[in-house]
Protein backbone atom coordinates (compact mmCIF):
# COMPACT_ATOMS: atom_id res chain seq x y z
CA UNK A 1 0.00 0.00 0.00
CA UNK A 2 0.99 3.53 -0.85
CA UNK A 3 2.13 5.44 2.61
CA UNK A 4 0.35 8.37 1.89
CA UNK A 5 -2.59 6.19 0.52
CA UNK A 6 -5.84 7.24 3.16
CA UNK A 7 -8.25 4.63 3.71
CA UNK A 8 -11.83 4.79 5.21
CA UNK A 9 -13.28 2.74 7.77
CA UNK A 10 -15.67 1.22 5.18
CA UNK A 11 -12.25 0.45 3.07
CA UNK A 12 -10.65 -0.90 6.17
CA UNK A 13 -13.98 -3.50 6.56
CA UNK A 14 -13.65 -4.86 2.81
CA UNK A 15 -9.75 -5.47 3.39
CA UNK A 16 -10.17 -7.16 6.67
CA UNK A 17 -13.33 -8.80 7.07
CA UNK A 18 -14.16 -6.60 10.24
CA UNK A 19 -17.15 -5.32 10.76
CA UNK A 20 -17.30 -1.37 10.62
CA UNK A 21 -18.46 -1.07 14.10
CA UNK A 22 -15.76 -2.96 15.40
CA UNK A 23 -13.42 -0.70 13.82
CA UNK A 24 -14.92 1.56 14.94
CA UNK A 25 -14.73 0.48 18.56
CA UNK A 26 -11.14 -0.18 18.19
CA UNK A 27 -10.15 3.08 17.09
CA UNK A 28 -12.86 4.60 20.00
CA UNK A 29 -10.80 2.79 22.25
CA UNK A 30 -7.77 4.72 21.27
CA UNK A 31 -6.41 1.14 19.89
CA UNK A 32 -6.33 1.93 16.05
CA UNK A 33 -6.66 5.67 16.22
CA UNK A 34 -6.97 7.55 12.81
CA UNK A 35 -4.45 9.07 10.86
CA UNK A 36 -7.04 12.13 10.38
CA UNK A 37 -10.78 12.93 9.27
CA UNK A 38 -12.37 14.59 6.60
CA UNK A 39 -13.73 18.48 6.90
CA UNK A 40 -17.46 16.38 7.75
CA UNK A 41 -15.80 14.24 10.55
CA UNK A 42 -15.30 11.01 8.60
CA UNK A 43 -12.00 9.08 10.03
CA UNK A 44 -9.16 8.17 7.57
CA UNK A 45 -6.18 6.06 8.27
CA UNK A 46 -3.10 5.80 6.81
CA UNK A 47 -1.09 2.43 5.72
CA UNK A 48 0.55 2.20 9.84
CA UNK A 49 -3.24 2.18 11.15
CA UNK A 50 -3.77 -0.76 8.47
CA UNK A 51 -0.75 -2.36 9.72
CA UNK A 52 -1.83 -1.94 13.50
CA UNK A 53 -5.26 -2.95 13.00
CA UNK A 54 -3.93 -6.62 11.61
CA UNK A 55 -2.01 -6.87 14.42
CA UNK A 56 -4.85 -5.91 16.77
CA UNK A 57 -6.57 -8.50 14.61
CA UNK A 58 -4.49 -11.54 15.33
CA UNK A 59 -4.12 -11.08 18.95
CA UNK A 60 -7.60 -10.72 19.41
CA UNK A 61 -7.89 -13.99 17.38
CA UNK A 62 -5.23 -15.57 19.86
CA UNK A 63 -7.91 -14.29 22.75
CA UNK A 64 -5.90 -12.04 23.90
CA UNK A 65 -7.62 -9.14 26.17
CA UNK A 66 -7.90 -5.64 24.82
CA UNK A 67 -6.34 -3.73 27.66
CA UNK A 68 -3.06 -6.40 26.87
CA UNK A 69 -3.18 -5.39 23.37
CA UNK A 70 -3.07 -1.89 23.97
CA UNK A 71 0.29 -2.45 26.01
CA UNK A 72 1.92 -4.73 23.45
CA UNK A 73 0.86 -1.89 20.65
CA UNK A 74 2.34 0.68 22.82
CA UNK A 75 5.33 -1.37 23.13
CA UNK A 76 5.06 -1.75 27.11
CA UNK A 77 5.28 -5.53 26.98
CA UNK A 78 6.72 -7.88 24.35
CA UNK A 79 4.84 -9.97 21.91
CA UNK A 80 7.03 -12.55 22.75
CA UNK A 81 6.01 -12.13 26.91
CA UNK A 82 2.86 -11.99 25.91
CA UNK A 83 2.65 -14.95 23.63
CA UNK A 84 4.57 -17.23 26.19
CA UNK A 85 1.80 -16.15 29.38
CA UNK A 86 -1.20 -16.61 26.53
CA UNK A 87 0.32 -20.03 25.87
CA UNK A 88 0.03 -20.80 29.37
CA UNK A 89 -3.32 -19.75 30.22
CA UNK A 90 -4.14 -21.82 27.49
CA UNK A 91 -2.67 -24.63 28.74
CA UNK A 92 -5.17 -24.75 31.67
CA UNK A 93 -8.33 -23.94 29.57
CA UNK A 94 -7.09 -27.07 27.56
CA UNK A 95 -6.60 -28.66 30.54
CA UNK A 96 -10.16 -28.04 31.84
CA UNK A 97 -11.62 -28.94 28.58
CA UNK A 98 -9.92 -32.35 28.64
CA UNK A 99 -11.09 -32.76 32.04
CA UNK A 100 -14.44 -31.91 31.20
CA UNK A 101 -14.67 -34.12 28.92
CA UNK A 102 -13.64 -37.35 30.61
CA UNK A 103 -16.35 -35.96 33.00
CA UNK A 104 -19.14 -35.74 30.49
CA UNK A 105 -17.80 -39.51 29.11
CA UNK A 106 -18.18 -40.96 32.67
CA UNK A 107 -21.41 -39.06 33.57
CA UNK A 108 -22.49 -40.65 29.93
CA UNK A 109 -20.57 -44.55 30.76
CA UNK A 110 -22.92 -44.29 34.39
CA UNK A 111 -26.09 -42.80 33.17
CA UNK A 112 -25.58 -40.57 36.61
CA UNK A 113 -27.99 -38.61 38.40
CA UNK A 114 -28.33 -34.70 38.41
CA UNK A 115 -27.03 -35.11 42.17
CA UNK A 116 -24.29 -37.59 41.16
CA UNK A 117 -22.97 -35.14 38.01
CA UNK A 118 -22.66 -32.09 40.38
CA UNK A 119 -20.62 -34.29 42.72
CA UNK A 120 -18.42 -35.67 39.97
CA UNK A 121 -17.93 -32.27 38.63
CA UNK A 122 -16.89 -30.81 41.67
CA UNK A 123 -14.65 -33.31 42.33
CA UNK A 124 -13.36 -33.12 38.93
CA UNK A 125 -12.45 -29.83 38.95
CA UNK A 126 -10.27 -29.85 42.09
CA UNK A 127 -6.67 -28.83 41.62
CA UNK A 128 -3.91 -31.17 42.48
CA UNK A 129 -2.68 -29.23 46.06
CA UNK A 130 -6.73 -29.99 46.60
CA UNK A 131 -7.42 -33.31 45.92
CA UNK A 132 -4.45 -34.55 47.88
CA UNK A 133 -5.11 -32.81 50.90
CA UNK A 134 -8.43 -34.90 51.46
CA UNK A 135 -6.43 -38.11 51.09
CA UNK A 136 -3.93 -36.57 53.53
CA UNK A 137 -7.05 -35.09 55.80
CA UNK A 138 -8.00 -38.92 55.77
CA UNK A 139 -4.30 -39.93 56.80
CA UNK A 140 -4.05 -37.27 59.19
CA UNK A 141 -7.46 -38.28 61.23
CA UNK A 142 -6.79 -41.88 60.87
CA UNK A 143 -3.00 -42.32 62.66
CA UNK A 144 -3.74 -38.95 64.69
CA UNK A 145 -1.63 -39.37 68.42
CA UNK A 146 -0.92 -43.37 67.41
CA UNK A 147 2.15 -44.69 67.65
CA UNK A 148 2.00 -46.72 64.40
CA UNK A 149 4.10 -48.94 62.14
CA UNK A 150 6.15 -45.34 60.42
CA UNK A 151 6.84 -47.63 57.09
CA UNK A 152 3.18 -48.24 57.04
CA UNK A 153 2.28 -44.59 57.18
CA UNK A 154 4.92 -43.48 55.08
CA UNK A 155 3.13 -45.80 52.29
CA UNK A 156 0.32 -44.10 53.06
CA UNK A 157 1.28 -40.92 52.43
CA UNK A 158 3.45 -41.65 49.57
CA UNK A 159 0.09 -43.07 47.63
CA UNK A 160 -1.51 -39.65 46.45
CA UNK A 161 -4.15 -39.23 43.64
CA UNK A 162 -2.40 -37.75 40.09
CA UNK A 163 -5.34 -37.81 38.20
CA UNK A 164 -3.47 -36.96 34.61
CA UNK A 165 -4.66 -33.47 32.48
CA UNK A 166 -6.29 -35.80 30.32
CA UNK A 167 -7.74 -38.72 32.43
CA UNK A 168 -9.64 -41.21 31.17
CA UNK A 169 -13.85 -41.66 32.28
CA UNK A 170 -12.45 -44.72 34.71
CA UNK A 171 -10.06 -42.06 35.89
CA UNK A 172 -12.55 -39.62 36.78
CA UNK A 173 -15.04 -42.95 38.07
CA UNK A 174 -11.90 -43.49 40.37
CA UNK A 175 -11.06 -40.16 41.67
CA UNK A 176 -15.16 -39.45 42.79
CA UNK A 177 -15.14 -42.86 44.28
CA UNK A 178 -11.98 -42.52 46.05
CA UNK A 179 -13.33 -39.25 47.52
CA UNK A 180 -16.83 -40.33 48.23
CA UNK A 181 -14.72 -43.48 50.19
CA UNK A 182 -12.46 -41.19 52.02
CA UNK A 183 -15.64 -39.41 53.47
CA UNK A 184 -17.34 -42.21 54.51
CA UNK A 185 -17.74 -42.16 58.29
CA UNK A 186 -17.83 -46.00 58.73
CA UNK A 187 -14.61 -46.35 56.60
CA UNK A 188 -12.84 -43.62 58.47
CA UNK A 189 -14.03 -45.53 61.59
CA UNK A 190 -13.04 -48.66 60.54
CA UNK A 191 -9.51 -47.19 59.65
CA UNK A 192 -9.00 -45.54 63.00
CA UNK A 193 -9.62 -48.75 64.59
CA UNK A 194 -6.82 -50.69 62.31
CA UNK A 195 -4.40 -47.95 63.64
CA UNK A 196 -5.86 -47.87 67.43
CA UNK A 197 -5.15 -51.99 67.00
CA UNK A 198 -2.12 -51.78 65.49
CA UNK A 199 -0.52 -49.25 67.78
CA UNK A 200 -1.49 -51.68 71.32
CA UNK A 201 0.05 -53.71 69.09
CA UNK A 202 3.16 -52.11 69.76
CA UNK A 203 2.43 -50.72 72.80
CA UNK A 204 2.80 -54.60 74.20
CA UNK A 205 5.23 -55.82 71.31
CA UNK A 206 2.48 -58.37 70.75
CA UNK A 207 2.10 -57.67 66.65
CA UNK A 208 3.79 -60.03 64.01
CA UNK A 209 7.39 -59.25 62.97
CA UNK A 210 7.26 -59.51 59.57
CA UNK A 211 3.13 -58.66 58.78
CA UNK A 212 4.36 -58.27 55.01
CA UNK A 213 5.40 -61.98 54.83
CA UNK A 214 2.52 -63.49 56.74
CA UNK A 215 0.25 -61.68 54.14
CA UNK A 216 1.96 -63.25 51.13
CA UNK A 217 1.80 -66.49 52.92
CA UNK A 218 -1.74 -66.54 53.53
CA UNK A 219 -2.67 -65.40 49.84
CA UNK A 220 -0.04 -68.13 48.83
CA UNK A 221 -1.80 -70.85 51.01
CA UNK A 222 -5.38 -70.02 51.06
CA UNK A 223 -5.82 -68.85 47.25
CA UNK A 224 -4.17 -72.85 46.73
CA UNK A 225 -6.99 -73.99 48.93
CA UNK A 226 -9.63 -71.75 47.39
CA UNK A 227 -8.20 -72.67 43.65
CA UNK A 228 -8.23 -76.33 44.89
CA UNK A 229 -12.14 -75.84 46.23
CA UNK A 230 -11.44 -76.63 49.63
CA UNK A 231 -13.89 -74.79 51.86
CA UNK A 232 -13.36 -72.54 55.22
CA UNK A 233 -15.13 -75.22 57.05
CA UNK A 234 -13.93 -78.72 55.50
CA UNK A 235 -11.71 -80.96 57.14
CA UNK A 236 -9.32 -80.45 54.47
CA UNK A 237 -9.24 -76.46 55.86
CA UNK A 238 -7.54 -77.56 59.38
CA UNK A 239 -4.04 -78.64 58.26
CA UNK A 240 -3.62 -74.89 56.19
CA UNK A 241 -4.92 -73.11 59.05
CA UNK A 242 -2.75 -75.12 61.65
CA UNK A 243 0.38 -74.03 59.40
CA UNK A 244 -0.89 -70.20 58.60
CA UNK A 245 -1.55 -69.87 62.59
CA UNK A 246 1.86 -71.81 63.54
CA UNK A 247 3.62 -68.72 61.02
CA UNK A 248 1.59 -66.11 62.69
CA UNK A 249 2.96 -67.32 66.37
CA UNK A 250 6.35 -67.64 65.34
CA UNK A 251 6.39 -64.61 63.71
CA UNK A 252 4.83 -62.96 67.27
CA UNK A 253 7.54 -65.12 69.87
CA UNK A 254 4.12 -67.05 70.67
CA UNK A 255 2.91 -70.43 70.45
CA UNK A 256 -0.19 -71.85 68.78
CA UNK A 257 -2.78 -71.74 71.91
CA UNK A 258 -6.32 -70.77 71.75
CA UNK A 259 -5.95 -68.01 73.63
CA UNK A 260 -3.26 -66.94 70.52
CA UNK A 261 -6.03 -68.19 68.14
CA UNK A 262 -8.70 -65.88 69.97
CA UNK A 263 -6.32 -62.67 69.91
CA UNK A 264 -5.17 -63.97 66.23
CA UNK A 265 -9.00 -64.02 65.03
CA UNK A 266 -9.60 -60.26 66.73
CA UNK A 267 -6.41 -58.97 64.85
CA UNK A 268 -7.49 -60.36 61.33
CA UNK A 269 -11.36 -59.08 61.79
CA UNK A 270 -10.26 -55.74 62.19
CA UNK A 271 -7.56 -55.94 59.95
CA UNK A 272 -9.64 -57.47 56.60
CA UNK A 273 -12.00 -54.57 55.27
CA UNK A 274 -12.20 -55.11 51.78
CA UNK A 275 -12.76 -51.01 51.59
CA UNK A 276 -9.22 -50.74 52.26
CA UNK A 277 -8.12 -52.94 49.52
CA UNK A 278 -10.67 -51.17 47.28
CA UNK A 279 -8.82 -47.59 48.13
CA UNK A 280 -5.91 -49.03 46.95
CA UNK A 281 -7.43 -50.38 43.72
CA UNK A 282 -8.93 -47.13 43.41
CA UNK A 283 -5.32 -45.02 43.33
CA UNK A 284 -4.01 -47.62 41.08
CA UNK A 285 -6.71 -46.80 38.77
CA UNK A 286 -5.90 -42.78 39.07
CA UNK A 287 -2.48 -42.98 38.99
CA UNK A 288 -1.88 -45.59 36.15
CA UNK A 289 -0.51 -48.08 38.72
CA UNK A 290 -0.12 -51.30 37.33
CA UNK A 291 -2.97 -53.62 38.93
CA UNK A 292 -2.74 -55.52 42.18
CA UNK A 293 -4.42 -59.24 42.60
CA UNK A 294 -7.10 -59.02 45.39
CA UNK A 295 -5.93 -60.59 48.73
CA UNK A 296 -9.31 -59.63 51.07
CA UNK A 297 -11.21 -62.71 49.70
CA UNK A 298 -8.29 -64.75 51.24
CA UNK A 299 -8.20 -63.48 54.39
CA UNK A 300 -12.17 -63.67 54.62
CA UNK A 301 -11.33 -67.28 54.22
CA UNK A 302 -9.05 -68.16 56.69
CA UNK A 303 -10.76 -65.78 59.23
CA UNK A 304 -13.80 -67.79 58.40
CA UNK A 305 -11.82 -71.34 58.77
CA UNK A 306 -10.57 -69.55 62.47
CA UNK A 307 -13.46 -68.64 63.75
CA UNK A 308 -15.15 -72.59 62.53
Amino acid sequence: MDGDTLYTIGDLARRTGLSVRTIRFYSDEGVVPPACRTAAGYRLYDAAAVARLDLVRTLRDLGIDLGTVRRVLDREIGVGEVAATHAEAMDVQIRTLRLRRAVLRAIAKRGSSPEEIELMNKLARLSDEERRRIITDFIDESFAGLDVDPEFVARMRSGLPELPDDPEPEQVDAWVELAELVGDPDFRASVRRMAEFQAADRARGTGPNDAHVLAELTAEKVGAAIADGIAPDSEAARPIVDELVAAYAASSGSSDTAEFRRELLERLDVGTDVRAERYWHLLATINGWPAQPPVTPMFEWFIDALRR
